[in-house]
């Protein structure tokens, strides 16, 4: 930041853009020039400081700040590539390194489509048709995601005079969902793990997963300190996802009381020198869970006990069908499995009972 001492008019550096800061009659004023942040802007700005000083000194000032605008900045000429890349620089201080990988992914896909050359609604539409020829609806519905909060950055920036995806969308086909295991199911798919030659050592995290219907990176991220002394109650609060331990999905933790049969199987575990930043379920030689090696084990173990396969994550879906039809409210799930209210309901609207009644209060 450059201070002018004797007028006290700041010239700032915002995430590179020039902003001037000073005070008038002991009201904090601040302006964006909507110019970037380089030796001859700065030159500009100086200009801009030396107005202010000299209206606020003559009585000229102009409280609406109209008047050192300098006008609306015409938006510059910029490519897809360019505006993308400022926007992932921009992105990289408020995101996980790991989420980055999805923008710079798409950046070779608009390096391929645009080059230099900048994006109306036209040719927006059809690299949308391009995308959706290449990847599933659904990625190609997020790419989509990103690349309109980059021009509405970018729009805020000065950098583009419109955002040509707003008006583009992509069609949620109907999918069917996954079907949960039944209770005769769980009982083999844990006997599976638990008689396993190689994979009895997955049992009991197996057991943990279908009994508290917690995402896959919440279990993998749990330590000893998130549980209290008895195992009754436990604390998801870290996630532990592609090699990173971070905050959970949602950015909140939640505390959840344990069954009985859970809170024996973790006092079992429990050393009695208990490491209290030590991981509670770790993988086979130690250290953090590998999804990979328990996804084959996973695979195995069901072949064998003949049970068609799902996904390691329909654990989850299984606590949350089986809690519902067991008649606990929807806000009692999603507080044990940190989902948000309406999505539980919109997701699991069949095994909500429609027509409720009325309490008996006479």
């Amino acid at each position: 930041m450059a201070r002018n001492q004797k007028n006290d008019v700041a010239i700032e550096n915002i995430d590179g853009w020039i902003r001037l800061r000073w005070q008038y009659q002991g009201k904090r004023c601040s302006l964006r020039l909507g110019l970037p942040y380089d030796p001859i802007n700065l030159a500009v700005a100086q200009q801009r400081v030396s107005q202010i000083r000299l209206d606020i000194l003559s009585g000229h000032y102009d409280p609406s700040l109209v008047k050192y605008r300098g006008g609306e900045p015409k938006p510059q000429v910029i490519g897809a590539v360019e505006l993308f890349t400022r926007f992932i620089d921009w992105k990289a201080k408020r995101v996980q390194p790991r989420t980055l990988e999805k923008y710079y992914a798409l950046t070779v896909w608009l390096k391929d489509q645009f080059g230099d050359r900048s994006v109306d609604p036209e040719n927006a539409e059809k690299f949308l048709a391009h995308l959706l020829d290449n990847m599933e609806p659904i990625t190609a519905r997020e790419r989509l995601a990103l690349l309109n909060a980059a021009w509405e950055w970018g729009g805020k920036q000065n950098l583009v005079s419109g955002n040509p995806w707003s008006d583009l969308r992509v069609r949620k086909p109907p999918k069917q969902a996954p079907k949960p295991f039944t209770k005769a199911q769980v009982a083999a798919i844990i006997a599976g793990f638990s008689e396993s030659r190689y994979y009895r050592h997955y049992a009991d995290y197996v057991r943990f997963k279908l009994g508290t219907g917690c995402r896959t990176g919440e279990v993998a991220g749990l330590r000893w300190k998130h549980i209290t002394a008895d195992c009754s109650l436990v604390w998801f609060g870290e996630s532990f996802t592609h090699g990173q331990f971070k905050d959970t999905k949602t950015g909140k933790a939640r505390e959840v009381k344990l069954s009985s049969s859970l809170a024996t199987m973790l006092k079992n575990r429990m050393p009695d020198d208990v490491d209290p930043d030590a991981l509670v379920f770790s993988a086979p030689k130690g250290g953090a869970m590998d999804e990979h090696n328990f996804c084959r084990a996973w695979r195995i173990v069901l072949k064998a006990q003949g049970i068609a396969y799902r996904n390691p994550y329909n654990t989850r879906h299984t606590f949350i069908s089986h809690a519902l039809e067991a008649g606990m409210s929807p806000v009692e799930v999603a507080t044990i499995t940190g989902h948000n209210v309406k999505t539980l309901f919109e997701n699991y609207a069949g095994l909500i009972k429609s027509h409720p009644t009325t309490p008996e209060l006479f």
